[in-house]
Parts: C-alpha cells; structure tokens; sequence
C-alpha cells in the first residue's frame, strides 16, 4: 500500500494505492458518507495482491480536504472525473452508499469507464427507505450540529454513543467479534472529517439525491451488489432500480443490512472479480 497527496480539481486529496504498480489500476473505490478508506480496505483485501487498487478519501473526510464551494453532488461528479482522468484512466470503478450516488452522478456528468459497480447503493430517496424516519431525525442532528458554537457542534457530532447507535443499527451480523470489529472501525474512523460545513453538506446532498436520477448515465456494464436486509434501500427498490438499466448484473446479499463491506466483504469481492474478470479469476 502507498500513499499519495494531490490537488484534484482544486482539492487537495489523499488516495491509496493498493496492488502491483506494475500494472494499470484495475478499480477507483468510492467510499461512503462520514467514512474513509478504511472501510473498502476488506474489499481490496478479499480481492488479492494481484488486482491494483486506488481508494481516495471523498472531499471533507479522512485526509481529504473539504471543498472550498459548496459540497453539492455536482461538486462530487466533478472531482471524481478529474480523479480518475488523472490517476486511473481506463479503469473501472465502484462506489459503495453515498459512494454509489458520487459514481452515478460522475458517470452522468461523463465518467466514462469500462464497467460500474454499486456496492448498497442509495438506489432511492432515503427519506423514502425502510428507516425514513431515522433518516429525518438524522437531517435534525447534523442541522443542529452545524448550528451550535463550535465546540458543542463537534461535540455533538463526535459523540460516542450517538456513533454507536448509528453502528447498530446498521449492523446485522449475530457474530460478535464482527460486531465489535464494525463498532471499532466505526468508533475510530466514523468522525475524521475536515469541519462542521463538510459533513451537513455531504449529507444533505446523501439525502437530496439518488442513483435513480443518475440512472441514464448509467451506461455499460453495472454491477449491483445489493443486501435483502438493508435499512437505506429495500430490495424492492433496487430490483426497480436494476430494472431501469440496459446491462445490469444484480447480485443479492442475505442476511446483511448497509455494511456488505464489513459484513460479507469475501462474497462480494468473489462476485466482483468474476464481473471485472480482475487477476485470480478461475477461467
């Protein structure tokens, strides 16, 4: 693994590169809101040290910079096209929730790439998914956060058991040293971000905005790993959404929720190298 920091379309980013330098990247993994990385890393490990991997950090989290306008999904489209055009041209790319409306939006905007993958992707408004209502309590947290002084703001944001709350929630698996493993990567990684402003912006454009209004620019080859426990998209909708594409691939995950990287990263890396036809996969 190595690291790089750069400026892309005015943002001073921080990517990863995983795998052979020797050969071109294989996949850009787009990751999802308030994470980092860290949180694809399971994919690139079930994958193999064959396959070259480049994992950037989204504008305003990890080690990423914020932006400097507004955090709209056009904003988003736009750094993420310059992303690949300068560090991973030809490569395939894959985003995982807030990650996989990042990756529609660009591909509408004119990403062109060989194939797309959509990891629990945001297939329908939120505020219309199975935990709607969560979701608008959550437009409440992050407006208030944004609007206290600052200290109570960060406060409030970082909050230990409100992070926690958000982990279980997610989490399906009865294992628990999983569960422990998720809270811990959640714990750690869930509240690095670059100010207050970076992380309501990201969300309100999570919740203003779905793969479905990106759906025409959805074009090729498409993967949808998608989980039948998944409390931001029922399985309804991304079989309505699946419907909508020309060239789609629909794999279902049972018995995991939002988190198909940390819960069930091997099926769906297995799935993924076979879609990509990445380097270990049995002809």
């Amino acid at each position: 693994m190595r690291s790089f920091t750069g400026l892309v379309n005015g943002v001073v980013t921080a990517w990863w590169d995983f795998g052979p330098q020797s050969r071109p990247v294989d996949v850009v993994m787009v990751h999802g809101f308030r994470g980092d990385h860290h949180g694809l890393e399971p994919f690139v490990a079930a994958l193999g040290p064959r396959v070259r991997v480049l994992i950037p950090d989204l504008p305003g989290f990890g080690s990423t910079r914020a932006f400097s306008g507004p955090a709209d999904i056009d904003a988003f489209a736009m750094w993420l096209k310059a992303f690949c055009a300068a560090h991973a041209p030809g490569a395939a790319v894959l985003g995982h929730s807030f990650g996989s409306i990042v990756v529609a939006s660009a591909r509408a905007a004119g990403l062109a790439v060989p194939a797309t993958v959509l990891v629990n992707p945001i297939a329908a408004n939120a505020l219309a998914g199975p935990r709607g209502l969560m979701t608008k309590l959550a437009v409440g947290y992050y407006t208030v956060s944004a609007k206290l002084p600052e200290r109570w703001g960060y406060a409030l944001l970082r909050n230990r058991a409100i992070v926690r709350v958000m982990s279980v929630t997610m989490a399906k698996t009865r294992n628990k040293d999983l569960r422990r493993w998720i809270h811990g990567q959640h714990d750690e990684y869930f509240s690095v971000f670059d100010g207050r402003r970076a992380v309501l912006e990201a969300f309100q454009a999570s919740v203003r905005n779905d793969v479905g209004q990106f759906a025409h620019g959805l074009t090729g080859p498409v993967l949808m790993i998608v989980a039948d426990r998944d409390d931001i998209t029922s399985l309804v909708r991304q079989r309505e959404l699946a419907a909508r594409l020309s060239d789609v691939s629909l794999h279902v995950v049972t018995n995991v929720g939002h988190l198909v990287h940390y819960e069930a990263a091997d099926e769906a890396a297995n799935v993924i190298r076979q879609f990509l036809k990445l380097p270990g996969t049995n002809a």
